[in-house]
């Protein structure tokens, strides 16, 4: 600690492959959780196709799913702010999309 007992935040040097950086789309995230541990699988669903593929799961704290959580509304209020509000349109609550329902998992 310095004079002023202050705590100065460590620096990680966060690496991203080449492969990561190419990112993947999901239009249909499915969140499920257990006292312990939240689930997120993202996956993208195309009109037509009754049948969709998990492409990413984030398994997670209570604690970083919370933390997750504000780090995306700070940074939709900032977006909306610069970029003006952001609109959800069409069924309420929509037919797909980002939701928090149960799932069929299938294991291949």
């Amino acid at each position: 600690m310095n004079q002023n007992n202050e705590i100065k935040p460590q620096q990680i040097n966060i690496e991203l492959g080449e492969k990561e950086a190419e990112g993947i789309y999901s239009n249909l995230a499915i969140i499920t959780h257990s006292p312990a541990e939240f689930i997120i699988d993202f996956t993208r669903v195309v009109p037509g196709v009754p049948k969709a593929k998990v492409h990413a799961r984030i398994i997670t704290t209570p604690q970083h799913a919370k933390m997750l959580l504000r780090a995306l509304q700070e940074n939709i209020e900032k977006f909306e702010t610069r970029f003006g509000e952001i609109k959800i349109e069409g069924q309420n609550p929509p037919q797909f999309g980002f939701s928090n329902t149960p799932r069929k998992e299938k294991v291949n």
